[in-house]
């Protein structure tokens, strides 16, 4: 099932998504937010409240709007135990010894049938206790991700709409200096 997403979203020369994100806090109302992500190639752009990442596949700059400011980064390494959901790991998350994970059976969200794989971190200090990964049972494709945070958070990631081999210009994943004039730019790169 993994492998069978992995290939299809790998094989697509682009992309374009969009996912819904519930944010959920104990004893605090949810919060849900919009993403948008395009990607080509290594190279990917994400935007999400007022905020927007860029990646040409070797840099990251993120842009916080609210603060004008833009930080500039290498891109994380996905190999990084850090990294478990960035855009270049998300569909090889499986493939680290990091996780026990099996399929924990079927579900319909969105009008799909779904199967639900659940990924438990080996290492007893992660951040959450589980993971659980719905994928589309015959397409597969991907449907939701749900993050247990160890403190009762939950961050839930459901696909709206998916849209492969998209055409998009190569300026959406380069960042242009020129049209944020008025933002403090700081360099964090090693």
């Amino acid at each position: 099932i993994l492998d069978k997403m992995r290939d299809k979203y790998e094989g697509y020369g682009s992309l374009e998504a969009n996912f819904s994100i519930k944010i959920k806090f104990p004893v605090e109302p949810a919060e849900v937010q919009s993403i948008n992500f395009k990607k080509k190639g290594e190279a990917y752009r994400v935007e999400m409240a007022g905020n927007t990442v860029i990646s040409d596949g070797k840099t990251l700059w993120m842009i916080l709007e609210r603060n004008k400011e833009v930080q500039i980064n290498d891109v994380p390494d996905p190999e990084d135990d850090d990294v478990i959901l960035s855009p270049a790991s998300l569909f090889s998350l499986y493939e680290k010894d990091n996780f026990a994970y099996f399929l924990i059976g079927q579900t319909t969200e969105n009008g799909k049938v779904g199967q639900k794989i659940e990924f438990k971190p080996l290492d007893r200090e992660a951040d959450y206790s589980k993971l659980r990964l719905t994928v589309a049972k015959g397409s597969n494709e991907f449907i939701s991700a749900i993050a247990f945070g160890k403190d009762g958070s939950r961050y839930t990631v459901t696909a709206d709409k998916i849209t492969p081999n998209k055409s998009m210009a190569s300026n959406l994943f380069t960042f242009n200096k020129a049209d944020y004039t008025d933002y403090y730019v700081e360099d964090l790169r090693y």
